[in-house]
């Protein structure tokens, strides 16, 4: 068996212990979920200009977890027609990043989809961040509100992304049994977090996905995760209050609520999105699943990686 075959073996056997009681982190998210049920999306939308004669775009914004506008690109090409046909690609991007321009996902429409682009809050885009800063933060987002789960960045985060499919589901033209949510790094995590957390979600494709055995992520990882590090440099007599509080959103413990087709990709020379964190939670997942593996490549997406996406989907939903 030559090294990289020993690598994958190891990967694949790869299974760490939960790090909450399953029983109470369902009673937590039930809880959470059934609180936002019937909670008003209060969505907004107006048409946005474009230089590109097919293609429509919308400026969508709604509430996720507070009173904070999250603001997406509802994204759909001119001769598509409004019958509930069209399957939904939602996207979130990575840390740091924003939504972009719109002709950032003309791929998706040249497949027949509609887009759903979403900012995450307080990032590179346009959406800011009414959460209350009761506390100091190090550097970074992802320690607001760390030692208060329901004032916290990552309860946030996460229902706003829970919510934005339900967005999705609301828009023209939109088949709400065809949404598939998708991201890469901090979007692949939101993603992931989205399947296993709202029902309408169809299918995952999550590249280098981070929110995957986080406590080993705030251990080793080079980005995000290293901000909650340093806050615990900072405060030390805080680290198992913190960990806890992670736990409730570490896909490590929430991958067994993915009930859907999933695609994951993992590069194994990556330090921000280690493969121990990924394997970790990939193989935790019980539905339908695919890993791409990339022996060779650092916290990237390539462009065969997002083909094989694009692919993954098209055989899921629409069944080629």
């Amino acid at each position: 068996m030559n090294t990289i075959k020993q690598r994958k073996k190891e990967l694949g056997n790869l299974r760490p212990k939960p790090t909450i009681d399953l029983q109470v982190l369902d009673r937590f998210w039930e809880e959470v979920l059934t609180a936002y049920a019937d909670k008003p999306l209060h969505m907004m939308i107006q048409s946005e200009e474009t230089p590109f004669p097919h293609m429509k775009v919308s400026k969508v914004s709604y509430h996720g977890y507070d009173e904070t506008p999250i603001h997406a690109w509802y994204i759909t090409r001119t001769d598509q027609l409004q019958d509930n046909s069209s399957p939904c690609i939602v996207t979130f991007p990575g840390y740091t990043g924003d939504r972009g321009f719109p002709e950032r996902y003309a791929h998706w429409l040249m497949l027949g989809y509609s887009v759903l682009a979403v900012d995450v809050r307080g990032q590179g885009g346009e959406t800011g961040n009414l959460l209350p800063l009761d506390s100091g933060v190090v550097k970074g987002w992802v320690s607001q509100g760390i030692t208060d789960i329901h004032h916290s960045y990552y309860m946030a985060i996460a229902m706003d992304a829970v919510r934005a499919v339900d967005v999705a589901a609301q828009q023209p033209g939109v088949d709400p049994g065809k949404i598939a949510v998708v991201g890469g790094s901090q979007g692949g995590g939101l993603a992931l977090l989205a399947g296993a957390l709202n029902s309408k979600v169809a299918a995952i494709v999550a590249d280098i996905p981070n929110m995957c055995r986080m406590d080993y992520g705030v251990l080793h990882s080079v980005s995000s995760l290293n901000e909650i590090a340093q806050y615990i440099k900072r405060y030390p007599q805080q680290l198992d209050q913190i960990l806890e509080h992670l736990a409730h959103f570490d896909m490590l413990n929430l991958a067994p609520r993915i009930h859907v087709p999933v695609m994951v990709s993992v590069g194994w020379k990556d330090t921000v999105c280690m493969p121990e964190t990924i394997y970790a939670a990939y193989n935790r997942i019980e539905a339908e699943k695919e890993i791409r593996d990339y022996p060779f490549s650092g916290h990237e997406v390539n462009e065969y990686q997002k083909r094989e996406g694009m692919l993954f989907l098209e055989r899921i939903l629409n069944k080629v």
